[in-house]
């Protein structure tokens, strides 16, 4: 499998074992091998050394060998898609929660991808055959509006709206606990876990990049509250980290905070939807604003949360 990517402003002067890594979902030792084996290349070239230096626009190219979690096809398969807005360049879909993005080891079928593969006549190539036309992607358990590229030109042109931080993305989260005022801003820069590097954290020895999470309270409840998000930045796990750091974990999130429970009210994800995605349209330049509803577990917590006073 090859995957591709572009040094984005965010990883700008970052090294490239760490970048590979976290866009391979690998170990940085695993990485390093691959470097010393010439199966890495920056700019068309073979990279020289694990500790290179990054600059913004770089391409980087990773020649990952097949494994047996995992192979190299992107096997078409008719899951239910919910298509949001469709054309020629892109497809905009509601995630629902429970569906992984893009096959990996322990999930190397059923995914959103598959889906794609087998509804869509075309997609970029951009990204490797795994991933074909993924600009962003949202965590399992966390469900709303995603963007797919179809085309090379609109996946180059929707990063650099993602990388230029000019796509609008609204979420609305339920977190653990009354917040004490009407809205804030979270500026708090994220890096790797330093004990587990599946877990993000604010604090910890490793770089940490800058993350701003703009929110403001839509309701309160007894022991809860339903906020919006805007994020500025897009960083891994961001507003559950973030919200984690304030005290105010997402509801049913078992990694950060663990608060499964509310009120006798058993939590069984995380209460996290991506409602609202804008994006300029690569080729027509218009806006294309897609909202949609959150799914019926976390709409139907909120009513019993309402129900509670």
């Amino acid at each position: 499998m090859n995957l591709q990517f572009t040094v984005s402003a965010d990883d700008t002067g970052g090294r490239l074992d760490s970048l590979c890594a976290k866009m391979a979902e690998t170990s940085r030792s695993g990485i390093q091998k691959l470097i010393e084996a010439g199966r890495v290349s920056v700019n068309g070239h073979p990279a020289l050394k694990t500790n290179r230096t990054l600059r913004l626009g770089d391409v980087v190219s990773i020649d990952i060998p097949p494994t047996n979690n995992s192979g190299d096809e992107l096997v078409p398969e008719p899951i239910r898609l919910e298509i949001l807005f469709e054309d020629d360049h892109l497809i905009m879909v509601n995630k629902p929660a429970g569906l992984v993005v893009y096959p990996a080891a322990g999930h190397p079928r059923g995914t959103l991808m598959n889906a794609l593969r087998h509804h869509c006549d075309h997609l970029a190539s951009v990204g490797g055959p795994l991933r074909p036309g993924v600009v962003h992607r949202l965590d399992k358990d966390t469900s709303g509006v995603m963007v797919v590229a179809k085309t090379d030109e609109a996946y180059h042109h929707l990063r650099k709206q993602f990388d230029d931080r000019t796509i609008t993305r609204r979420y609305l989260a339920l977190v653990h606990g009354r917040m004490s005022v009407e809205s804030g801003v979270i500026d708090a820069a994220i890096g790797r876990s330093d004990s587990d590097r599946k877990r993000m954290t604010t604090r910890t020895r490793h770089e940490k990049k800058q993350a701003v999470t703009h929110w403001r309270v839509i309701e309160l409840f007894r022991g809860a509250s339903l906020v919006e998000a805007r994020l500025k930045t897009g960083r891994t796990h961001q507003i559950r980290v973030h919200f984690a750091a304030t005290g105010h974990p997402v509801l049913g999130d078992a990694v950060y905070g663990k608060k499964t429970r509310v009120g006798g009210l058993e939590i069984p994800r995380q209460m996290l939807h991506a409602e609202t995605l804008g994006i300029i349209h690569p080729a027509t330049g218009e806006e294309i604003f897609r909202s949609v509803a959150p799914p019926a577990d976390m709409a139907e917590l909120v009513e019993r949360l309402r129900g509670m006073g």
